[in-house]
């Protein structure tokens, strides 16, 4: 038992930090001291002790952001504190830690715990003060939790509009892909009348926005939300631009923030255009597990702001909330014109890198239901309005897998609809392996969505349908996610940039014959048109994954680079 002397107060405005220990609890309680100004620290020496302390944090409503079970502890004891923290608070994180002298004795079991899902990662028990690659590691756990569990302790920007308004949900998941806090807030609370009482405007235009600390405004999309927080560039701005770039990037997602950080650090003009939100269809990603270097994952979105920030540090300048509308290919070594709602800027080399949209499902009643219930993508800001409810996730890739690993924290039941007999063709292995070993994931082979209903004016209940049999099953469902395969959005690129049958860009020796030029391919990221690229995931051909993605947008800046090479010399013997 936790010594009562030594024991903090529960303190139900602090979010809770409990480890599991009896051999080490005199080194996790002094490791874990440093937290104790933010979080309540508890340090218990059994699963029973441990569970009476999670119920107490409970009652008084303290949530628990963090669990640490210590390995040494008896198997039985370890199996009991697992399973119960597991069952009792899914949305908190979990990890273990082992001394140094077990580790090879425990490291194999628990490298298939973590393989499994059962606990988000394991750590070396520190051996010396300032240990700070642990340290490392609880913060990141931590910063996910608050990032996808907590609400936000300061609102950068405030939303007011009616419970269960479509647009203010969508301007949230924004909001949450951008990693920037915020809270939604009904007409009659107390915040949104305090926000309302200096407002002069119609009150039937929902949802109405204040973003840092401006007056309260309508905000109609997502494009307005972004230029109301990343601003608009004026006429000044644009002048500084009217001189030819050498790179305009279309699209911020994975490929795009690749190609952006390696032109840019090469000392090369670059302009980032962004529609919607940095980081693409991955800033969704509630975790990538298989992403080079990140041994423990990394979120989407804190992957894009990291990227973003790379970038911007080297000189890279992003415009969001920018949607492009055509592009004017430049007569022979003349630059190309890049159109867009704010202006037109000229660039020695255009790289698309726009990624794909989810399909649509095609079934009215619930396309009639988007925003209430029904989503489009992980819609990650929306998981903890999952909570105690049935969800349905449509979909077989990874990112299909990553949002059903995540909303299972909340959901009471989570149903992943494939038309496929299996998952093992379209996802990796890694998830495959944690939805199977997740009680709360079932997986649905050869069955699609073919109906649905509301009640209240929200999402109720799905029917499924065998798509051998044709049979149809009724089940409740409050939340559907639909990440059904890729559609590139390529329209406005000019008739001469060639692409195959779905839209995709062609490249390198995919491009037909006849826009060769003296009976040669384009470079292999080469589109049609001499000196417009094409990387990621809107590139026939790509692999759709986030790793291949960012190769490309890196590997494209070399060509980048040769083009430029021979174009500024001839430019200035002119």
């Amino acid at each position: 038992m936790t010594d009562a002397s030594v024991a903090p107060a529960l303190n139900p405005d602090l979010p809770a930090i409990i480890c599991v220990s009896t051999a080490n609890a005199d080194v996790l309680r002094t490791q874990l001291g440093r937290y104790a100004a933010e979080y309540t620290v508890r340090v218990e020496a059994g699963p029973e002790a441990a569970g009476r302390c999670a119920q107490a944090l409970t009652d008084a409503g303290a949530p628990i952001a963090l669990v640490i079970i210590d390995t040494d502890l008896a198997p039985a004891d370890f199996k009991e504190a697992l399973h119960g923290f597991r069952t009792r608070v899914p949305n908190a994180r979990r990890l273990a830690v082992t001394a140094w002298g077990h580790y090879l004795e425990h490291a194999p079991l628990l490298r298939h715990k973590v393989a499994m899902g059962v606990f988000d990662t394991h750590l070396l028990l520190p051996r010396g003060t300032r240990d700070e690659e642990f340290h490392s590691v609880v913060v990141d756990l931590l910063n996910d939790w608050a990032a996808t569990t907590a609400p936000a302790q300061v609102e950068t920007v405030q939303i007011v509009a009616p419970a269960g308004d479509a647009t203010a949900r969508q301007l949230s998941e924004y909001l949450f892909r951008t990693g920037s806090p915020h809270g939604v807030h009904s007409p009659d609370s107390e915040v949104g009348r305090a926000l309302l009482a200096d407002y002069a405007g119609a009150r039937d235009q929902w949802p109405l926005v204040s973003a840092m600390g401006r007056p309260l405004g309508p905000c109609p999309d997502v494009q307005a939300m972004a230029r109301e927080i990343y601003g608009r560039p004026n006429p000044a701005d644009l002048a500084a631009l009217s001189d030819v770039l050498d790179a305009i990037v279309v699209g911020a997602g994975p490929a795009g923030l690749a190609a952006s950080v390696y032109a840019s650090s090469e000392g090369l003009s670059t302009v980032a255009l962004e529609a919607e939100a940095i980081g693409g269809q991955a800033g969704t990603s509630s975790m990538i597990r298989n992403y080079l270097g990140f041994p423990h994952g990394i979120s989407g979105m804190r992957l894009a702001f990291r990227a973003r920030t790379q970038a911007t540090r080297f000189g890279t300048r992003f415009f969001s909330g920018w949607s492009v509308t055509g592009v004017v290919p430049g007569r022979g070594d003349e630059p190309h014109e890049v159109v867009t709602e704010g202006g037109s800027l000229r660039a020695r080399s255009v790289i698309v890198a726009t990624g794909v949209a989810y399909r649509r499902l095609g079934v009215d009643a619930l396309e009639a239901l988007v925003g209430r219930g029904v989503n489009y993508g992980a819609a990650m800001g929306q998981a903890r309005e999952m909570s105690g409810r049935d969800v349905v996730v449509v979909g077989g890739g990874n990112s299909a897998g990553q949002a059903a690993v995540h909303l299972s924290r909340f959901a009471r039941s989570v149903t992943i609809v494939i038309r496929r007999p299996a998952l093992s063709e379209t996802m990796s292995a890694y998830l495959i392996a944690e939805i199977e070993a997740n009680p709360r994931i079932t997986v649905r082979g050869s069955t699609r969505v073919a109906d649905g209903g509301a009640e209240e004016g929200e999402l109720a209940w799905l029917a499924l349908e065998d798509t051998a049999s044709g049979q149809r099953e009724r089940i409740s469902a409050q939340g559907l996610f639909l990440l059904l395969g890729a559609e590139p959005h390529c329209e406005w690129l000019p008739a001469a940039v060639a692409r195959d049958g779905r839209g995709f860009v062609l490249t390198g020796r995919d491009v037909p014959p006849e826009h060769w030029s003296v009976g040669l391919p384009p470079a292999d990221l080469e589109t049609s048109v001499p000196g417009i690229y094409a990387a990621g995931d809107a590139r026939a051909g790509s692999m759709k994954r986030v790793a291949s993605a960012t190769g490309e947008g890196a590997a494209v800046v070399s060509l980048v680079h040769e083009r430029i090479a021979r174009l500024v010399p001839a430019a200035q013997a002119r």
